[in-house]
């Protein structure tokens, strides 16, 4: 049976655009998430960060890291 054993918040910020117009992204990534920490709350704590950035906020991904073994 799998287990989470880590689990990641990345939070995404455009912080400026090419000669071209795309987009430049920096990343700020926070370990160590609580592995139970429900979805919907780690969305709340990601906006309320980047409300203290003065890039914009692009995406918010959290990324788990699972035991297989039995």
């Amino acid at each position: 049976m799998e287990k989470i054993v880590n689990s990641k918040l990345t939070l995404s910020f455009i912080t400026s655009y090419t000669d071209e117009g795309e987009p430049i992204f920096k990343t700020k990534s926070f370990q160590n998430i609580a592995t139970d920490a429900a979805g919907d709350k780690l969305l709340q704590v990601a906006v309320a960060l980047a409300s203290l950035q003065q890039h914009e906020l692009e995406s918010v991904e959290r990324g788990n890291t699972y035991d297989l073994t039995m």
